[in-house]
């Protein structure tokens, strides 16, 4: 099993900044990837950012130039700053982890965070 605890959420004016963190934790497994999304009402979830164990890292278009997703000095916590903050980023941020568990069939799991509230306020 793996958990997934997020936080930094809250409420911020327009152009505002926010740090989110999200940590896994857990026994039996290793990290494949970890990553945040969205899913703004009447869409499906869709892509914040991701980084995978070895440092690659993608971004969702509408966040580029203004969300910076890094890792910890641990591969089980990562951390997403969200600069110049838009009321359109108003929405639950969902932290995603890929993971292979450890044993013989190198089985992968995806799962997911509870959600930290992000309210951008104009």
């Amino acid at each position: 099993q793996v958990q997934l605890v997020e936080s930094g959420g809250g409420l911020v004016q327009a152009g505002g900044s926010l740090r989110l963190s999200c940590a896994a934790s857990g026994s039996g497994f290793s990290i494949t990837s970890m990553g945040w999304y969205r899913q703004p009402p009447g869409k499906q979830r869709e892509l914040v950012a991701d980084i995978t164990s070895g440092g690659a890292i993608k971004y969702g278009d509408s966040v580029k130039g203004r969300f910076t997703m890094s890792r910890g000095n641990t591969t089980n916590t990562v951390y997403l700053q969200m600069n110049s903050l838009k009321p359109e980023d108003t929405d639950v941020y969902y932290c995603k982890a890929v993971v292979v568990v450890v044993s013989g069939a190198n089985l992968q799991f995806q799962y997911w965070g509870q959600g930290t509230q992000v309210t951008v306020s104009s």
